[in-house]
Protein backbone atom coordinates (compact mmCIF):
# COMPACT_ATOMS: atom_id res chain seq x y z
CA UNK A 1 0.00 0.00 0.00
CA UNK A 2 2.60 2.29 0.83
CA UNK A 3 4.24 1.66 -2.28
CA UNK A 4 0.95 2.44 -4.47
CA UNK A 5 0.54 5.56 -2.21
CA UNK A 6 3.81 6.67 -3.37
CA UNK A 7 3.62 6.02 -7.05
CA UNK A 8 0.14 8.17 -7.17
CA UNK A 9 1.88 11.17 -5.14
CA UNK A 10 3.00 12.58 -8.54
CA UNK A 11 1.04 13.96 -11.15
CA UNK A 12 2.60 12.77 -14.09
CA UNK A 13 2.16 9.11 -13.02
CA UNK A 14 -1.54 9.60 -12.34
CA UNK A 15 -2.06 10.75 -15.91
CA UNK A 16 -0.53 7.78 -17.13
CA UNK A 17 -2.98 5.89 -15.22
CA UNK A 18 -6.21 7.98 -16.43
CA UNK A 19 -4.49 7.18 -19.89
CA UNK A 20 -4.21 3.31 -19.62
CA UNK A 21 -7.44 3.01 -17.37
CA UNK A 22 -9.04 4.36 -21.14
CA UNK A 23 -7.07 1.03 -22.55
CA UNK A 24 -3.58 -0.47 -22.94
CA UNK A 25 -0.90 1.55 -24.58
CA UNK A 26 2.81 1.39 -25.64
CA UNK A 27 5.55 3.92 -23.74
CA UNK A 28 5.88 5.61 -27.25
CA UNK A 29 2.05 6.32 -27.41
CA UNK A 30 2.28 7.76 -23.30
CA UNK A 31 4.80 9.58 -23.77
CA UNK A 32 3.50 11.42 -27.20
CA UNK A 33 -0.03 11.68 -24.83
CA UNK A 34 1.89 13.14 -21.99
CA UNK A 35 4.34 15.34 -24.43
CA UNK A 36 7.31 13.64 -22.36
CA UNK A 37 10.09 11.92 -22.96
CA UNK A 38 10.16 8.15 -23.59
CA UNK A 39 12.77 7.60 -20.78
CA UNK A 40 11.31 9.53 -18.30
CA UNK A 41 7.97 7.92 -19.33
CA UNK A 42 9.61 4.75 -19.19
CA UNK A 43 11.17 4.97 -15.42
CA UNK A 44 6.89 6.38 -14.38
CA UNK A 45 5.91 3.26 -15.66
CA UNK A 46 8.22 1.17 -13.72
CA UNK A 47 7.75 2.86 -10.55
CA UNK A 48 3.90 2.23 -11.20
CA UNK A 49 4.55 -1.39 -12.20
CA UNK A 50 6.70 -2.02 -8.55
CA UNK A 51 3.49 -0.69 -7.38
CA UNK A 52 1.21 -3.50 -8.47
CA UNK A 53 -0.62 -0.97 -10.38
CA UNK A 54 0.07 -2.01 -14.17
CA UNK A 55 1.98 -4.46 -15.95
CA UNK A 56 3.84 -4.71 -19.22
CA UNK A 57 4.31 -7.15 -21.98
CA UNK A 58 6.32 -6.78 -25.15
CA UNK A 59 4.88 -7.80 -28.44
CA UNK A 60 6.98 -7.20 -31.18
CA UNK A 61 9.48 -4.12 -30.89
CA UNK A 62 6.68 -2.25 -28.64
CA UNK A 63 6.09 -2.71 -24.91
CA UNK A 64 2.68 -2.28 -23.79
CA UNK A 65 0.96 -1.49 -20.52
CA UNK A 66 -1.79 -2.32 -18.88
CA UNK A 67 -3.74 -1.14 -15.69
CA UNK A 68 -4.27 -3.45 -13.01
CA UNK A 69 -7.83 -2.66 -11.26
CA UNK A 70 -7.47 -4.63 -8.47
CA UNK A 71 -4.89 -2.70 -6.59
CA UNK A 72 -6.51 0.53 -7.02
CA UNK A 73 -10.04 -0.60 -5.88
CA UNK A 74 -8.00 -2.36 -2.32
CA UNK A 75 -7.13 1.10 -1.77
CA UNK A 76 -10.40 2.60 -2.55
CA UNK A 77 -11.59 0.27 0.15
CA UNK A 78 -8.97 1.19 1.96
CA UNK A 79 -9.61 5.15 2.10
CA UNK A 80 -13.38 4.39 2.11
CA UNK A 81 -12.97 2.89 5.43
CA UNK A 82 -10.99 5.49 6.71
CA UNK A 83 -13.40 7.97 5.66
CA UNK A 84 -16.17 5.87 7.46
CA UNK A 85 -14.26 5.70 10.41
CA UNK A 86 -14.03 9.09 10.25
CA UNK A 87 -17.33 10.28 9.59
CA UNK A 88 -19.29 8.13 12.45
CA UNK A 89 -22.08 10.23 13.44
CA UNK A 90 -20.84 9.54 17.38
CA UNK A 91 -18.04 9.52 16.95
CA UNK A 92 -14.91 11.30 18.20
CA UNK A 93 -14.14 13.01 14.58
CA UNK A 94 -17.78 14.21 14.90
CA UNK A 95 -17.41 15.62 18.73
CA UNK A 96 -14.24 17.18 17.74
CA UNK A 97 -15.91 19.06 14.81
CA UNK A 98 -18.96 20.48 17.34
CA UNK A 99 -16.30 21.32 19.50
CA UNK A 100 -14.48 23.16 17.11
CA UNK A 101 -18.01 25.36 15.81
CA UNK A 102 -18.30 25.70 19.54
CA UNK A 103 -15.11 27.39 20.00
CA UNK A 104 -15.56 29.70 17.51
CA UNK A 105 -18.72 31.15 18.17
CA UNK A 106 -17.44 31.38 21.63
CA UNK A 107 -14.48 33.31 20.62
CA UNK A 108 -16.66 35.69 18.59
CA UNK A 109 -18.54 36.39 22.00
CA UNK A 110 -15.40 37.20 24.30
CA UNK A 111 -14.35 40.11 23.63
CA UNK A 112 -14.10 41.34 27.30
CA UNK A 113 -13.75 39.87 31.11
CA UNK A 114 -17.51 39.02 32.14
CA UNK A 115 -18.73 37.98 29.02
CA UNK A 116 -19.77 34.45 30.02
CA UNK A 117 -21.00 35.18 33.55
CA UNK A 118 -24.17 33.87 34.20
CA UNK A 119 -24.08 31.36 31.64
CA UNK A 120 -25.42 27.68 32.90
CA UNK A 121 -25.47 24.20 31.55
CA UNK A 122 -27.55 21.85 32.93
CA UNK A 123 -27.20 17.62 32.42
CA UNK A 124 -29.03 14.77 33.70
CA UNK A 125 -28.69 10.72 33.51
CA UNK A 126 -29.95 7.97 34.79
CA UNK A 127 -27.84 6.00 36.21
CA UNK A 128 -27.45 2.34 37.36
CA UNK A 129 -26.83 1.35 40.92
CA UNK A 130 -28.04 2.87 44.04
CA UNK A 131 -27.61 7.13 45.35
CA UNK A 132 -24.86 5.21 47.86
CA UNK A 133 -22.50 3.84 45.20
CA UNK A 134 -23.22 6.51 42.82
CA UNK A 135 -21.86 9.18 45.76
CA UNK A 136 -18.61 7.05 46.28
CA UNK A 137 -17.87 7.09 42.22
CA UNK A 138 -18.57 11.25 42.82
CA UNK A 139 -16.13 11.92 45.81
CA UNK A 140 -13.68 9.07 45.94
CA UNK A 141 -10.73 9.87 44.22
CA UNK A 142 -10.15 6.63 42.94
CA UNK A 143 -13.16 6.10 41.43
CA UNK A 144 -13.48 9.69 39.94
CA UNK A 145 -10.22 9.26 38.21
CA UNK A 146 -12.13 6.29 35.88
CA UNK A 147 -14.54 8.98 34.55
CA UNK A 148 -14.34 12.78 35.70
CA UNK A 149 -12.54 13.78 32.08
CA UNK A 150 -13.91 13.82 28.57
CA UNK A 151 -13.29 10.71 26.71
CA UNK A 152 -9.91 11.96 24.95
CA UNK A 153 -8.17 12.43 27.97
CA UNK A 154 -7.60 10.94 31.35
CA UNK A 155 -6.70 12.44 34.86
CA UNK A 156 -3.18 12.29 35.69
CA UNK A 157 -3.72 13.93 38.70
CA UNK A 158 -6.23 14.10 41.13
CA UNK A 159 -7.48 15.56 44.74
CA UNK A 160 -10.88 15.38 45.51
CA UNK A 161 -11.75 15.99 49.73
CA UNK A 162 -15.04 15.62 50.18
CA UNK A 163 -16.02 18.08 53.32
CA UNK A 164 -17.01 21.68 53.26
CA UNK A 165 -13.87 23.57 52.38
CA UNK A 166 -12.19 20.53 51.31
CA UNK A 167 -9.54 20.92 48.63
CA UNK A 168 -10.02 19.79 44.74
CA UNK A 169 -6.75 19.52 42.18
CA UNK A 170 -7.44 17.87 38.60
CA UNK A 171 -4.44 17.84 36.20
CA UNK A 172 -5.43 16.33 32.80
CA UNK A 173 -3.40 14.89 29.93
CA UNK A 174 -3.93 12.65 26.81
CA UNK A 175 -5.22 9.41 26.96
CA UNK A 176 -3.04 7.88 24.64
CA UNK A 177 0.02 9.89 27.00
CA UNK A 178 0.22 6.92 28.89
CA UNK A 179 3.82 7.63 29.82
CA UNK A 180 3.60 11.25 30.96
CA UNK A 181 6.06 12.26 28.11
CA UNK A 182 4.17 15.49 26.88
CA UNK A 183 2.98 18.41 28.96
CA UNK A 184 -0.46 18.13 30.68
CA UNK A 185 -3.18 19.53 28.53
CA UNK A 186 -4.76 21.39 31.60
CA UNK A 187 -4.75 21.81 35.26
CA UNK A 188 -8.42 22.81 37.46
CA UNK A 189 -8.48 23.59 40.77
CA UNK A 190 -11.42 24.32 43.50
CA UNK A 191 -13.11 23.97 46.69
CA UNK A 192 -15.82 21.52 47.91
CA UNK A 193 -19.35 23.53 49.37
CA UNK A 194 -21.99 21.43 50.06
CA UNK A 195 -22.19 18.04 51.33
CA UNK A 196 -25.17 16.05 52.21
CA UNK A 197 -24.15 12.35 51.33
CA UNK A 198 -26.02 10.39 48.86
CA UNK A 199 -27.70 13.60 47.92
CA UNK A 200 -26.04 17.23 47.32
CA UNK A 201 -23.01 17.79 46.11
CA UNK A 202 -21.62 20.83 45.77
CA UNK A 203 -18.51 22.91 44.60
CA UNK A 204 -16.46 25.39 43.23
CA UNK A 205 -13.89 24.92 40.23
CA UNK A 206 -11.97 26.49 38.02
CA UNK A 207 -9.69 25.52 34.96
CA UNK A 208 -6.34 27.66 34.31
CA UNK A 209 -4.81 29.20 32.32
CA UNK A 210 -0.95 28.57 30.94
CA UNK A 211 -0.04 31.54 33.24
CA UNK A 212 -1.85 29.93 35.82
CA UNK A 213 -4.60 32.58 36.54
CA UNK A 214 -7.97 30.88 36.62
CA UNK A 215 -10.08 31.27 33.43
CA UNK A 216 -13.59 31.08 35.17
CA UNK A 217 -14.98 29.82 37.53
CA UNK A 218 -17.78 26.73 37.50
CA UNK A 219 -19.92 26.44 40.27
CA UNK A 220 -21.09 23.05 40.11
CA UNK A 221 -24.34 21.59 41.71
CA UNK A 222 -25.60 17.64 41.62
CA UNK A 223 -28.62 16.55 42.76
CA UNK A 224 -29.03 12.84 43.11
CA UNK A 225 -32.15 10.33 43.53
CA UNK A 226 -33.01 7.15 43.93
CA UNK A 227 -35.15 5.44 41.42
CA UNK A 228 -36.34 1.94 41.00
CA UNK A 229 -33.93 0.75 38.89
CA UNK A 230 -31.11 2.87 39.75
CA UNK A 231 -30.20 6.82 40.50
CA UNK A 232 -31.27 10.27 38.71
CA UNK A 233 -28.76 13.00 38.44
CA UNK A 234 -29.49 15.94 38.06
CA UNK A 235 -26.01 18.57 37.67
CA UNK A 236 -26.13 22.43 36.70
CA UNK A 237 -22.95 24.49 36.15
CA UNK A 238 -22.78 28.26 36.50
CA UNK A 239 -20.21 30.24 34.99
CA UNK A 240 -18.75 33.18 36.86
CA UNK A 241 -15.68 35.69 36.60
CA UNK A 242 -15.09 34.55 32.73
CA UNK A 243 -12.12 35.99 31.35
CA UNK A 244 -11.77 36.32 27.57
CA UNK A 245 -8.91 33.76 27.72
CA UNK A 246 -12.12 30.79 29.28
CA UNK A 247 -13.62 31.00 25.39
CA UNK A 248 -12.23 27.59 24.77
CA UNK A 249 -12.35 25.99 27.87
CA UNK A 250 -16.57 26.82 27.98
CA UNK A 251 -16.37 26.19 24.47
CA UNK A 252 -15.72 22.38 25.66
CA UNK A 253 -18.03 22.14 28.64
CA UNK A 254 -20.93 20.61 27.21
CA UNK A 255 -19.87 18.40 24.85
CA UNK A 256 -16.98 17.12 27.87
CA UNK A 257 -18.58 17.25 30.60
CA UNK A 258 -21.40 14.99 28.82
CA UNK A 259 -19.03 12.98 27.93
CA UNK A 260 -17.90 12.47 31.47
CA UNK A 261 -21.17 11.49 32.69
CA UNK A 262 -21.44 8.68 30.16
CA UNK A 263 -18.53 7.59 31.19
CA UNK A 264 -19.76 7.48 35.20
CA UNK A 265 -22.94 5.24 33.54
CA UNK A 266 -20.69 2.65 31.68
CA UNK A 267 -18.01 2.61 34.90
CA UNK A 268 -21.35 2.08 36.97
CA UNK A 269 -23.09 -0.79 34.69
CA UNK A 270 -19.81 -2.41 34.94
CA UNK A 271 -19.61 -2.60 38.78
CA UNK A 272 -22.72 -3.14 39.03
CA UNK A 273 -22.41 -5.95 36.64
CA UNK A 274 -19.54 -7.40 38.47
CA UNK A 275 -21.52 -6.71 42.04
CA UNK A 276 -24.64 -8.65 40.53
CA UNK A 277 -22.14 -11.48 39.61
CA UNK A 278 -20.46 -12.05 42.75
CA UNK A 279 -23.40 -11.68 44.48
CA UNK A 280 -24.75 -14.40 42.62
CA UNK A 281 -21.52 -16.66 42.61
CA UNK A 282 -21.68 -16.39 46.56
CA UNK A 283 -25.09 -17.18 46.41
CA UNK A 284 -24.72 -20.62 44.60
CA UNK A 285 -21.67 -21.30 46.79
CA UNK A 286 -23.59 -21.50 50.10
CA UNK A 287 -26.67 -23.22 48.32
Amino acid sequence: MDALLAALADPARWRLLSLLAERPRSVGVLAQLTDARQPQTTKHLQTLERAGVVSSQRTGQRRIYTLRPGPLRDLATALGQLADTADQADGPGAAYERYRLSVDAERLAAQESGWADGHSFTFHRSLPGRPDLVWRHLTEAALLTRWWTPSDLRTSELVFEARPGGRIVQEYRDAEDIDDANPAVGRAEGVVGDVRPGEHLAYRLSPLLPDGRPAFTAHVAMNLGPTGTGTDIDVRWRITDSTVDSADFIAGIEIGFGQSLDKLAATLTADTHDTNTTDTAVTRSTE
